[in-house]
């Protein structure tokens, strides 16, 4: 059954390839005008940047008592997010791959859960600080759009709703199996009709709750240690900063850092707060605006967003299904003793 997961995964992610042919001809294009040596640059520090995101969850891991080697770890990460592009579920694609490593690996499920969660929130929250930063910027020069007023609701209520459940399972266990019962009842009867059955096991959830709740109990007696994972969080948008910044000096145009920062923050708004897969198409359109608005020519700003999302995201797909090829592969270890 993994097998075939694996090779439905896979299939789907060539399919979402073939379907984005346009896309990736753009991003083709717009990088044979660029200068090479600067270009190359941006994907070093887009390699960097998946380092930074490995640490992160490599530390957070270290945190919640979980042992997984770091190299391991970055597989996982670019896979979940291939998986999250291809299979678009509010997130919980990529965070199924890293369960279903984890159980593979003897990983108590609860637990990875947590870790997954807990990333997510830092980079919520990481991200909202610096989008917060960008409207300030926007503002300055009217510019402001009532559509990135409204994105920015939208990802204040998402890292909201993501900090309560972890505040609920930090708190009380019986609480946070209530709490996923009924959101498993209700994705259950949402499913039942196309599905035929119940996708989600709620018998579990008190099992699933107590681990959870043992993960985050550690966290809540060393709360000290997650200063380091938000400090990757906040240096993660930063190595993406400069990787745009590179793409200007690539195309020979002049920047400021409030223009990079608006640029960006607006443009991986959108990354988050979308209608299609990762905001593809509205990344790029929100990023031409914005750089437009701040006196750019709209071809110049168009070729420069394309290229960005071109080193940013499509590097980081295409690495995620070799991936996710790679750790469908792999030998089981023996279990972790917890």
């Amino acid at each position: 059954m993994r097998r075939l997961l694996l090779l439905l995964a896979i299939s789907l992610g060539a399919l979402f390839f073939f379907s984005r042919v346009a896309e990736l001809g753009q991003v083709i294009d717009s990088l044979r005008e660029g200068d090479p040596t600067w270009l190359a640059l941006a994907v070093t520090v887009q390699f960097i940047w998946l380092l930074n995101v490995t640490g992160s969850f490599w530390v957070i891991y270290r945190i919640l008592g979980l042992r997984e080697g770091f190299f391991h770890l970055g597989l996982v990460a670019v896979s979940a997010q291939f998986v999250s592009v291809i299979a678009p579920s509010a997130g919980m694609g990529g965070m199924a791959v890293l369960i279903a490593d984890g159980n593979k690996r003897g990983l108590p499920s609860g637990r990875v859960t947590t870790g997954g969660a807990l990333f997510v929130f830092g980079e919520q929250s990481s991200l909202l600080a610096i989008v917060l930063l960008g409207l300030f910027f926007l503002f300055k020069v009217n510019q402001l759009s009532v559509a990135s007023v409204l994105a920015v609701f939208v990802l204040a209520g998402i890292a909201l709703g993501t900090g309560l459940v972890l505040v609920t399972g930090m708190r009380s266990p019986v609480r946070l199996a209530r709490v996923l019962k009924r959101l498993g009842t209700i994705l259950n009867q949402a499913l039942r009709p196309i599905l035929g059955r119940d996708s989600v096991d709620v018998s579990h959830a008190q099992t699933f709750a107590e681990d959870v709740y043992e993960g985050l109990q550690m966290v809540r007696k060393t709360p000290g240690r997650l200063l380091l994972p938000a400090a990757l969080a906040f240096s993660s948008k930063a190595l993406l900063i400069v990787i745009l910044g590179l793409v200007f000096v690539a195309f020979g145009q002049p920047f400021t850092l409030t223009m990079l920062i608006a640029s960006f923050s607006i443009g991986y708004l959108f990354h988050i707060v979308s209608p299609t897969p990762s905001g593809i198409g509205f990344v790029e359109g929100a990023m031409t605006l914005v750089m437009t608005s701040f006196g750019l020519t709209l071809a110049v700003s168009a070729v420069i967003a394309i290229t960005f999302r071109g080193v940013t995201f499509w590097l980081t797909v295409l690495y995620g299904m070799l991936a996710l090829r790679w750790i469908g592969v792999e030998p089981r270890p023996a279990t972790q003793k917890t």
